[in-house]
């Protein structure tokens, strides 16, 4: 199901025999005009792990190692996708960069 503002991009992987670089962000993107803090968050193994309901901040969230399962519910009241839900697995196999807008 789609979820309005959510937005799920590829992102660049450039091999290297002594190590892979992979891209997070660039200032030049169009969704990008600044951040405030970053935070590297580890998942164990079979675990569930909730994240802050954000009312104002969008997050943008990657998985460079391992692989995550999202679950995100639209909360927004007045959103075309209210209460709609999506579930997005990333991994370095499916490199993807998710933008979360406030409310989801």
């Amino acid at each position: 199901m789609k979820i309005t503002g959510l937005k799920i991009l590829k992102r660049k992987i450039v091999v290297n025999k002594k190590g892979d670089i992979l891209k997070y962000l660039s200032k030049d993107e169009p969704f990008f005009n600044k951040f405030g803090e970053i935070y590297f968050s580890e998942v164990l193994k079979n675990k569930i792990k909730g994240w802050n309901f954000h009312k104002k901040n969008k997050c943008f969230l990657i998985v460079p190692y391992g692989k995550v399962r999202f679950h995100f519910i639209d909360g927004r009241f007045k959103s075309s996708s209210f209460f709609k839900e999506k579930k997005v697995t990333i991994s370095k196999i499916n490199y993807k960069l998710i933008l979360v807008p406030p409310g989801v």
